[in-house]
């Protein structure tokens, strides 16, 4: 009997802590990413889950059609934490004091050249031929840097093409209309041109030897004062890809959504191809990827690589050290917090 009063007693404190816990206002935190990308797919699964307010976060969410603009607007302190390219994650930091705070995915093969219908055969065949051609990319941005990469492989010079800046969707449109035949484009746009338009990868950033990180960032002032909650948001945005990882299936449905919300429709052959050539990092392994404990780290070499193809472009005037941007310190704020960790790896 008065065990089973104990019992009774438990399970109404829990209740009662549970509701405490549930009246406790959620703290606003301001994410900023690009729509419709496989990078920022667990950004809408922790919407759809609810995990955010699992940790007390409240997120009010921004968008940007690239990382330039995006970076941009971390001037006026309109967002606080997000994800981006790794272009303009070093671009960010260079100009905004941005910190890089883990890897969202290997975009590698999700950066490529595509050529227009009518001319891959002939660059297929011969990539000397691209000598003299104009190509239309977005400067400054992940596809950018797999272009030139790819060029570099050909023993093509930038200064032996012309290069036009231009959006995604207006390079879209000009290969798609026969008024371009170039173009450095990222996933999905590359599947939405080879479907609708029969376009063709000539070179993607792995094939041109460019490791291309996605990067997790921070505005430096935000995270210097809410240390708690930027781990938080890596808690969040980690078990996503956990979850998205061990249910696939459930995954690409919600990918779907996610997609069409943002404009953009491919076949579920080329959603599936997003989850097999773009790696994702759990916990272990972004602390593993980060560890200098024996000098440079893995992610270090990364973005030292973006950075040295930048000062080439022109878009910053110093290499900058890894060192003094991209920082660990709140992954291991993770994995330091019993709750956090657990959380981060959830698969359910």
């Amino acid at each position: 009997m008065k065990l089973r009063i104990r019992t009774a007693l438990l399970a109404f404190g829990l209740t009662l802590g549970q509701a405490a816990m549930a009246q406790q206002p959620l703290t606003e935190i301001k994410v900023s990413y690009q729509p419709a990308l496989y990078w920022a797919l667990p950004f809408h699964i922790a919407t759809e889950k609810g995990w955010w307010a699992e940790l007390g976060l409240k997120p009010v969410f921004s968008t940007f059609p690239a990382g330039v603009p995006q970076i941009a607007a971390a001037a006026s302190k309109s967002w606080d934490v997000g994800g981006t390219g790794g272009v303009p994650a070093v671009l960010g930091h260079v100009r905004f004091g941005i910190k890089t705070i883990g890897v969202s995915n290997d975009e590698s093969a999700g950066n490529a050249l595509l050529a227009s219908k009518a001319t891959a055969d002939k660059f297929a065949k011969d990539p000397s031929s691209i000598k003299g051609q104009t190509i239309v990319l977005t400067a400054n941005s992940t596809g950018d840097y797999a272009v030139q990469s790819c060029l570099k492989k050909w023993g093509i010079a930038k200064s032996d093409v012309i290069i036009k800046n231009m959006g995604q969707a207006e390079i879209i449109s000009a290969m798609s209309s026969g008024n371009a035949d170039l173009g450095g484009l990222w996933a999905p746009n590359i599947y939405t041109l080879e479907e609708k338009a029969g376009a063709r990868v000539l070179c993607s950033g792995k094939e041109g030897g460019a490791f291309v990180p996605g990067a997790l960032i921070a505005r430096g002032d935000y995270a210097e004062q809410n240390p708690e909650n930027v781990a938080k948001f890596l808690a969040i945005y980690l078990r996503a890809w956990s979850w998205a990882n061990a249910n696939k299936a459930e995954a690409i449905a919600m990918m779907k959504k996610f997609y069409e919300q943002g404009g953009t429709t491919i076949s579920e052959a080329s959603m599936k191809k997003e989850f097999d050539t773009r790696p994702t990092y759990s916990l272990t392994q972004q602390l593993q990827n980060m560890d200098r404990s024996k000098g440079a780290s893995t992610t270090d070499g990364w973005f030292g690589s973006i950075a040295e193809f930048m000062k080439g472009t022109g878009a910053v005037q110093a290499v900058p050290s890894p060192n003094d941007f991209v920082t660990d310190a709140f992954m291991k704020r993770v994995a330091a917090d019993p709750k956090l960790r657990e959380f981060a790896s959830r698969t359910k």
